[in-house]
């Protein structure tokens, strides 16, 4: 059986940024920048703390408002907010306690639209399969990062925006990180990663804030 990840194509919008700004408090993080993405990419973003990593990934989440500046994603139905067709992880795995792993990811499916019969495979593509019936309260932070992660297998979008996606996991986790990342470019999707960590991937740019695009 085919892994998840790697299960049919990924009809991604063409990201399209223009002009975008945005200041937090007294502070200007960024002013006048344009982006573009095409489906099949991944953008790494970098630079010191609080140079708006995060913000710039909450802006295209649609979360924030900028400045300044317009975030377009063509072809897109009118219809659709971006709700409906991105993955937003950040620091905060948004996983209850209370319930198992495998409840966790079957209850995030559905309310993102995803289909809960594949939180087991999603779970064991991961590395989480052993996990599956135990309380997500007793998980260590890498587990619960890697059981987080199922949601993007068991809820397929074609957008993925990750906030430090290596965090908590240790070297056999980030490798899994990379290796879902180059499979979802690979379909066609698009990702935006804001990381230190290197990715080193096909079709991959860089973004360092306060420098320009590559």
């Amino acid at each position: 059986m085919a892994p998840l990840s790697t299960l049919g194509t990924v009809n991604a919008p063409a990201l399209a940024i223009r002009g975008l700004a945005m200041t937090r408090g007294y502070r200007t993080l960024f002013r006048d920048l344009d982006l573009d993405l095409a489906p099949g990419q991944v953008l790494q973003l970098t630079g010191p703390n609080g140079t708006g990593k995060s913000t710039l990934i909450r802006l295209v989440a649609g979360f924030l408002r900028p400045d300044a500046g317009s975030i377009r994603w063509s072809p897109l139905p009118e219809e659709l907010s971006p709700g409906e067709w991105l993955h937003y992880s950040g620091h905060h795995e948004g996983l209850r306690d209370g319930l198992t792993a495998h409840d966790n990811v079957c209850t995030l499916a559905s309310l993102l639209g995803g289909d809960p019969s594949r939180a087991e495979a999603a779970l064991a593509e991961v590395g989480a399969g052993p996990l599956a019936e135990l309380p997500v309260e007793v998980l260590s932070a890498g587990q619960r990062r890697r059981v987080a992660l199922a949601r993007l297998l068991a809820a397929p979008r074609p957008v993925w925006l990750l906030d430090e996606p290596f965090t908590a996991l240790d070297r056999d986790g980030q490798a899994l990180v990379r290796r879902l990342i180059a499979a979802h470019a690979e379909a066609g999707g698009i990702v935006i990663a804001a990381t230190h960590q290197p990715l080193d991937l096909p079709e991959m740019r860089h973004l360092a804030l306060g420098g320009p695009a590559a």
